[in-house]
C-alpha cells in the first residue's frame, strides 16, 4: 500500500494541469518524496514543547475532523521540489523573488492544497478515513508566538517525523532532494510502515549545524532575518508577506510571492550537502 500511494502521489503531482505554468506548460515541481510516520510517534507530543502547546497530534487532528473514538494510525507527508530551471532563476536575484519562485509559491502551493484532497478522497475510496490538517476548519496559523509565526500543524515538522529530512539555520527543511519545495501531509487511519529517518538529529542535513562550515543563506537573506543564532521569523515574515509582496505581486500576478532567496544558491539548494565529512 505504501507503493500505491506513493505512485498516486506521483501521478496526480505530475498530470495535473495545475501543475504547470500556464505560459510554458512547464511543470512547477519535480517528482514527490513521500514518506511516512506513525501518527503515535513520540515526536509529535515532543512538538508541543518545541513549538507550543497550540501545536497538534496527529490524533487531535483526527478527532476534530471525524470525533473522538476515531484512531490516527500513519501521517502521509510529501515533499514537492521546485524544478531546477525556477531555481536557477532566483539564483539570479538579490532582493525579490523571481517570476517563476513566485508563481510557484502562489499556484503551485493551490496545487499543494488540491493534492491534499486529492490523497484524502483517494483514501475515502479505499475505505479510510483521512483529513489533511492544513484544510480542517479549525486550522490556524498565530503570527505572535514564543518561536514566531507558528501554526496548529506544521508541514516541515510532519516531514522531518516522517524520514524526508531536517531543519535548516534558516528554519527550512533540507531533503535528499535540497531545500527548494513545498510540502504537505494527510492523517489516515490507515496503519502503513513508518519511513526511518536516517540521521542522527534535527539538524544533520545542514552544514552549519553539521561542521560550522556553513552560513551561505545568511549573506542571501534580503531582510537580514538570518544570522549565526539562527532565523528571525518575525523579520522574515514581514518580509515575505510586506515587502515583497508589496514590491511583485501584482506585476507577477500573484497574491503570494514566497522570497526563497536563501533556499537558491546555497549549497542545499537541490541536495544534501556533502560537506568534508561525507553526508
Amino acid at each position: 500500500m505504501e507503493e500505491r500511494i506513493r505512485t498516486m502521489i506521483c501521478r496526480f503531482a505530475g498530470e495535473s494541469p495545475a501543475g504547470r505554468f500556464p505560459e510554458s506548460g512547464e511543470p512547477y515541481f519535480d517528482e514527490p518524496l513521500v514518506g511516512y510516520a506513525a501518527a503515535d510517534d513520540p515526536l509529535f507530543n515532543d512538538y508541543k514543547g518545541i513549538i507550543g502547546a497550540f501545536h497538534r497530534t496527529p490524533q487531535e487532528v483526527m478527532e476534530l475532523g471525524f470525533g473522538t473514538g476515531v484512531r490516527a494510525a500513519t501521517v502521509i507527508s510529501w515533499i514537492l521540489p521546485i524544478t531546477r530551471p525556477t531555481r536557477e532563476s532566483n539564483r539570479r536575484e538579490e532582493v525579490y523573488p523571481s517570476f517563476a519562485w513566485a508563481r510557484t509559491r502562489n499556484f503551485g502551493e493551490q496545487l499543494n492544497a488540491t493534492l491534499r484532497r486529492h490523497v484524502t478522497e483517494w483514501l475515502a475510496e479505499q475505505g479510510h478515513r483521512a483529513v489533511a490538517p492544513q484544510l480542517e476548519a479549525t486550522w490556524r496559523e498565530y503570527p505572535d508566538t514564543p518561536v514566531g509565526r507558528a501554526s496548529t500543524w506544521s508541514e516541515r515538522h510532519a516531514a522531518y517525523a516522517a524520514g524526508l529530512g531536517t531543519f535548516s539555520l534558516n528554519d527550512a527543511l533540507i531533503t535528499p532532494r535540497g531545500i527548494a519545495h513545498r510540502c504537505g501531509s494527510v492523517i489516515t487511519d490507515l496503519p502503513l510502515t513508518p519511513t526511518p529517518r536516517p540521521y542522527p538529529g534535527p539538524y544533520h542535513n545542514c552544514l552549519h549545524y553539521r561542521e560550522k562550515s556553513c552560513g551561505a543563506c545568511i549573506e542571501r537573506c534580503p531582510a537580514g532575518a538570518i544570522s549565526l543564532q539562527g532565523h528571525d521569523k518575525d523579520a522574515c515574515s514581514r518580509y515575505v508577506y510586506g515587502t515583497a509582496v508589496d514590491a511583485v505581486a501584482e506585476k507577477f500576478g500573484v497574491t503570494q510571492t514566497g522570497c526563497g532567496l536563501c533556499q537558491t544558491r546555497v549549497p542545499c539548494e537541490g541536495q544534501i550537502p556533502a560537506g568534508t565529512g561525507g553526508v
